[in-house]
This record gives structure tokens, C-alpha cells and sequence, in this order.
């Protein structure tokens, strides 16, 4: 998936603001403006979610909280660091299929986020309230619609003709692997059944990582984050290094809402963490039961889409293309078989 942006078109925009002198902005780096002040307009994040609870709310009781927890058991227990290693490599090779970006768009019709607990829809609206929330507030930005778009396609691993990935193997928060479990990853009680948690090599606060290391030196939970910043990356996209790493951890939680795991990271990561804040808004607070009308926005984003002109990296390009890897395992036992 080659996705083009025109970064002189970006800096054209940059360079026609005042930001220095407009006080209802805060300025980070690289132009992006985070409002201080709310138009009347803007979107509002609410304090609760859905289900009448606050967002990501763990312990409270509700109807989705025993399916939750039940899967962060199992996620817990069995993402191993060689477990990612072995899916990484397999999924790396990205040559089982090609389509659409919207056409995989429309395939999350078909997708529940059992770790949520603040959504129980098909995750196109989890998609769609994102990048319209986010259109709302910054509608000169495409590049960031674009992420926002596509954050999540890779949560379509749990559908049967992408291998039907059990969704521990797929949602969730993710977390690093190879070094100690922190206590800010939510139900952590669990990690003690995990292969790894009694490895001498692994149970240290740095593990085998080095302070400083940066992110992309470590093994992170596998997931949609991963996959998709695979597919992005393998197919040649030209997103700004801020989307990329939007669509790599926007379900690292741990790091990026509760502070934990902060010694790995390095300058570029944390510029880019800055831009993650932003976006996090309006991926967990835009969650609602009041539905985005996907006819009467896609216009939007097939132009988008076009505009950005993606193609796959081993054929002519050819618009909208996707490049992605399919297994053909029919169970969870086919799958522990195979690895």
C-alpha cells in the first residue's frame, strides 16, 4: 500500500499560520495544532461511554466486563516473545491477497472488539467516528484522516478467510516482550501464567533491551497495530513518520496513557509520542452508539484514497490496492499446530 503525500503541500500550510502568536493553540513540533480553546463546533469528548460506564474502565461492572477480562487472560498468557517472532515472520511475507483499502474497510462490518469495553458495534464505525471526529477538528489534515481510516484494518486477521486469529492474537492493549510485564498493563495478575514471566532473561525492567533503545528495537505484543504498520511499510507508504507510529501503538496503553515502559524509547519516539496524544482522543472518546452514515461519508474517503494514490509494492501500481497476508488456519489448534 503506497500511501503519497505531498509533504510540500503540508509545509505550505505550516508556513501560512501564525502559530507563534495565536494563543488558542498549543504549537507542537512539526506545525500540528492542538486548540486550547473549543469551538462551539468542535468535538466534545463525553465521560462515559456506551454502556453508561467511564472510558476503559476495567473493573466496573457491566455487560461486556467478563467477556473482556476473560480475553486479557488469554492474551496474557499466551503472548510469548516467541510467539511474536514467529508471527511476525510469517505474516512479514504479506502474499496471500490484495484489495482495497476500502473494500477491507467494509470487511470490519463483520469485526467486534471483544477486549473493548467501551464499544460493542462493527469496528467500520469504530473507523469511521474516529476519522470524522478528528475531520471535525482538523479538516485540512488528510493525512491524519487517512490514519484514522485505516488505524484498525488489521483487526481483520479475526475474520475466517484471513486465518481467523484467535482476537488475543489480534486486539487489545499491546506491551513489550523481553523485558519485565509492568504493572500498568491492565490485568496484569495474568501475566504470571505467561511463559515468559520467569525467564531470567526477560523479567528485568530493560530485559534485553538496552535504556534508550528505541521502540522499533522492540518486540511488542502482535496485533492489528503491528500487521498494519507492516502492510503500510512493506508496500512503500510515504505517511508522515507520526502516522506510522500512530497506526504501530495507538494500543500501547501502557506507555502512552499510563507512562510506563518510557526508558525504551528514543528522541523520535518521543516527538512522535506527542502526535499519538492528539490522535488518542479521538480514538477512544469518539466511540458512541450513534452510528456514522457510511453511505454518505465514503465519497470522502474514496477520494481520499485516490488522492493518496496507495498500490502494492510487486505489481504496476494500481489504485486503492492493499497488499495483505492470509492463513489458512480454520482454528486456534490449526494455528498452534503450525507454529
Amino acid at each position: 500500500m503506497t500511501i503519497l503525500i505531498e509533504q510540500s503541500a503540508l509545509v505550505s500550510q505550516v508556513e501560512q499560520k501564525d502559530l507563534q502568536k495565536n494563543k488558542n493553540e498549543l504549537v507542537l513540533d512539526g506545525g500540528f495544532t492542538v486548540p486550547k480553546v473549543l469551538t462551539s463546533d468542535a468535538f466534545v469528548a463525553p465521560e462515559i461511554n456506551s454502556f453508561g460506564q467511564t472510558f476503559r474502565d476495567y473493573d466496573a461492572e457491566s455487560e461486556r466486563q467478563k467477556t473482556v477480562e476473560e480475553f486479557y487472560r488469554l492474551q496474557h498468557i499466551n503472548q510469548t516473545y516467541d510467539f511474536v517472532k514467529r508471527m511476525r515472520e510469517e505474516y512479514e511475507k504479506l502474499d496471500k491477497a490484495e484489495m482495497s483499502i476500502w473494500e477491507c474497510c467494509e470487511l470490519l462490518n463483520e469485526v467486534v472488539d471483544e477486549s473493548d469495553p467501551d464499544l460493542d458495534e462493527p469496528q467500520i464505525q469504530h473507523l469511521l467516528q474516529s476519522a470524522e471526529a478528528i475531520r471535525k477538528d482538523y479538516p485540512d489534515e488528510d493525512w491524519l484522516h487517512l490514519t484514522a481510516l485505516i488505524h484498525d484494518l488489521g483487526k481483520v486477521l479475526t475474520l475466517p478467510k484471513f486465518g481467523e486469529l484467535p482476537q488475543w492474537a489480534v486486539v487489545g492493549d499491546t506491551f513489550p516482550l523481553g523485558c519485565a510485564f509492568d504493572k500498568a498493563n491492565v490485568h496484569n495478575k495474568y501475566f504470571k501464567e505467561n511463559a515468559d514471566y520467569n525467564n531470567p532473561a526477560y523479567n528485568t525492567k530493560n530485559g534485553i533491551y538496552s535504556e534508550g533503545c528505541g521502540l522499533d528495537n522492540v518486540m511488542i505484543s502482535w496485533g492489528h497495530d503491528d500487521y498494519m504498520y507492516m502492510v503500510a511499510k512493506e508496500n512503500g507508504t510515504t505517511l508522515p513518520s507520526a502516522g506510522l507510529f500512530i497506526i504501530r501503538y495507538h494500543s500501547f496503553y501502557p506507555l502512552h496513557k499510563e507512562g510506563a515502559y518510557t526508558h525504551l524509547m528514543n528522541a523520535e519516539d518521543k516527538e512522535n509520542l506527542k502526535w499519538l496524544h492528539v490522535f488518542n482522543k479521538y480514538d477512544l472518546y469518539s466511540k458512541s452508539k450513534v452510528l456514522v452514515d457510511v453511505e454518505a461519508v465514503k465519497p470522502y474517503y474514496i477520494s481520499l484514497i485516490e488522492k493518496v494514490s496507495p498500490c502494492i509494492s510487486l505489481f504496476p501500481c494500481q489504485a486503492e490496492m492493499v497488499k495483505l497476508a492470509i492463513f489458512e488456519f480454520k482454528s486456534i489448534q490449526d494455528l498452534e499446530a503450525a507454529l
